[in-house]
């Protein structure tokens, strides 16, 4: 199982401040204890030394008895000066002849211990080098023996317990654990008080980031953002405050540069709108008035002018368009007024029928009719575009269905076709201005005259009426979602 790794500074830095207070507890403790057991076992082969053989001598010769014979002078005279636990093996060759072991309690003298052939084995192994070793005996414990060669060609074999070291050494360990793991809980805990305290700078630069990554920045007027709290600029928080705070200055001159340069091109389009719309009529109408001629007109002439009516009347809607959205641009508000969505959807579809025979047309209507507030003209020119859209780009007989329902307290309404679809590429901009990217076409797709407006009229339309508007394409379906508010029931 994986631990849990920290995400934040504070929690990284608390825990590497606890990982390496463990580290250097557990290193401590671990060198406490070592020396510890070597400091005490170094006793133990002191005492072996000062004691000597005295006690296995005895055994070699049969000075010394088991405890049962009421430690007479004979039995009694080697162990009255040996430690309680003192160990003494005769050792001939591979065989012990004797082992004994001094009695728990003064004067009780040795008894004869009963060494197993794996404890004669160890003992056997144990070098005659004057040197403690440490061994185990099944028949008693653990043990440090030392062994020196007697007189007589054997091998005489002192030891004395371990079990006082290993308590010794095992207490340590506990104290250690207890007084470590109790230091770890406080300086956890206190390190990640200190911690917090010291990232506090850091943390606030952090908020105002949040706070300003919340700004609305793809348009609109600029203001002015917050600032992170000044800080200590000798420290590294401080340093990273004041380039924050210089980066956000910058970043906020830019933006309301390009703001005022959006303000500039957009009053530009809708003056220049405004203006056309003059001239525009006028060629038109002069191009009506000139066909309207009783006299004889060559028919090339009539040709000619016949494609300037038609090229201002495009041009004239296409003037229209840019006026309209460069008043939506300018947050210009639009009639807020209830509007029978229902209806327009009706009236859309059998305009849509009437310019478009080759194709099918379907609806798909909620029982009950859907309602709106805003502004009827413009919720008609969406429906328009639409439809217009799906007819210009997908081939005859293709169907196409327009389908209304209230959900949620919004109006959907959705447009789809089973045309060729949107290509991937012209998805992204779909919405945007002038984007004259092509579905990818069948045969028998009508060749689109349109300005590339009005997509971005429906988008732009829509957000005017606290809404959007969604493409989802693919081969074979094709999808427009429109999504309004709709009026409380």
């Amino acid at each position: 199982m994986r631990l849990p790794r920290p995400h934040t500074l504070r929690a990284r830095l608390t825990a590497g401040l606890v990982v390496l207070l463990a580290v250097s507890c557990a290193a401590v403790g671990v060198a406490a204890v070592v020396e510890l057991n070597g400091f005490l076992t170094g006793r133990l082969d002191q005492q072996l030394r000062e004691t000597g053989v005295r006690f296995p001598a005895s055994l070699e010769h049969g000075g010394a008895r088991p405890s049962d014979h009421d430690g007479d002078e004979d039995g009694d005279g080697d162990t009255r000066r040996q430690t309680v636990g003192t160990f003494g093996a005769r050792v001939v060759g591979d065989t012990v002849t004797n082992a004994a072991v001094v009695g728990s309690t003064p004067g009780a003298g040795a008894r004869t211990v009963p060494l197993g052939a794996a404890d004669e084995r160890t003992l056997a192994a144990v070098p005659p080098d004057g040197k403690g070793h440490t061994v185990h005996l099944a028949a008693l414990d653990d043990y440090r023996v030392m062994a020196v060669r007697g007189r007589d060609g054997d091998v005489l074999v002192t030891g004395l317990p371990t079990e006082p070291v290993e308590a010794t050494v095992h207490r340590l360990e506990l104290v250690a654990a207890i007084v470590f793991g109790a230091a770890l809980a406080v300086a956890g805990f206190a390190g990640a008080l200190w911690v917090r305290w010291s990232l506090r700078p850091l943390s606030r630069v952090a908020a105002t980031a949040t706070r300003v990554s919340r700004l609305p920045l793809s348009s609109g007027e600029v203001e002015l953002w917050p600032r992170a709290p000044e800080a200590d600029p000798r420290s590294e928080v401080g340093r990273v405050a004041d380039a924050f705070n210089t980066m956000l200055g910058h970043v906020e001159d830019a933006l309301t540069k390009r703001h005022a340069s959006e303000e500039r091109l957009r009053s530009f389009a809708a003056d220049a709108s405004h203006e056309l719309r003059t001239p525009v009529a006028s060629i038109r109408g002069h191009a009506e008035l000139a066909l309207l001629h009783p006299g004889p007109v060559p028919q090339k002439v009539v040709r000619a002018l016949e494609r300037i009516e038609a090229e201002a009347s495009r041009m004239g809607e296409m003037v229209d368009d840019l006026l309209l959205l460069a008043r939506l641009d300018a947050g210009r508000p639009l009639e807020r007024l209830p509007v029978d969505l229902t209806r327009l959807v009706l009236d859309a579809v059998t305009d849509a029928q009437a310019a478009g025979p080759g194709h099918r047309w379907t609806l798909e209507l909620s029982e009950e009719p859907v309602t709106v507030p805003g502004d009827a003209h413009r919720l008609h020119q969406v429906l328009a575009n639409l439809l217009a859209n799906a007819r210009l780009h997908t081939p005859a007989g293709s169907t196409i269905t327009l389908s209304l329902e209230r959900v949620d307290g919004t109006a959907v309404l959705k447009v789809h076709d089973d045309g060729p679809g949107v290509a991937p590429d012209v998805r992204p901009r779909v919405f945007e201005r002038f984007s004259h990217g092509d579905r990818r076409r069948a045969e028998g797709v009508e060749s689109g005259t349109g300005t590339g407006l009005g997509l971005s009229i429906v988008a732009a339309v829509a957000e005017a009426h606290g809404g959007s508007v969604d493409l989802d394409s693919r081969p074979g379906s094709t999808t427009f979602t429109v999504r309004i508010p709709a009026d409380d029931e």
